[in-house]
């Protein structure tokens, strides 16, 4: 595949994941700026790029940097004697977004427990379903610290 073309096709990916971000209830213009950084070769962009790349305006794109900066999605760094930022992902043990998402299960699953005890029938359809849910989660938090001593052993 020629150069154009693959540049093409990971705008075209860019535009794909920027819509399943959203579908996941990230803002458009954040789901495409982690896009961005992410399918692109070029890994670091500054300010200015971000919002020519995606032409986005300067106030979307600052919002959205934010956002990530807040979420630990993406960082900056600085060149000695360059005052621009250089936006890029933020690289991270590579357990560290399943940390949170069990961290969020366990919530979960402890929100769960109370609303069935507060429930006046054990047997409606809400409670059967919670007590699948949590069936599930603890399921997945009992095999999980497996799952990855057998990551870290397999490297």
């Amino acid at each position: 595949m020629n150069t154009e073309k693959r540049i093409n096709k990971q705008k075209e990916l860019i535009e794909t994941i920027g819509r399943q971000s959203e579908q996941e209830g990230m803002q458009p213009v954040a789901g495409r700026i982690m896009a961005l950084l992410m399918v692109m070769d070029k890994e670091q962009f500054t300010f200015d790029e971000i919002v020519e790349e995606l032409n986005i305006s300067k106030s979307s794109a600052s919002t959205a940097l934010k956002i990530l900066q807040l979420k630990d999605m993406v960082e900056y760094e600085t060149h000695p004697g360059d005052r621009k930022r250089y936006f890029h992902i933020k690289v991270q043990e590579p357990f560290y977004l399943f940390e949170r998402v069990k961290n969020s299960m366990i919530e979960k699953n402890k929100m769960m427990k109370s609303i069935i005890k507060l429930k006046a029938d054990p047997e409606s359809k809400n409670v059967l379903f919670f007590k699948d849910l949590i069936r599930i989660t603890d399921l997945f938090l009992e095999n999980y610290e497996k799952m990855k001593e057998n990551f870290f052993k397999n490297q």
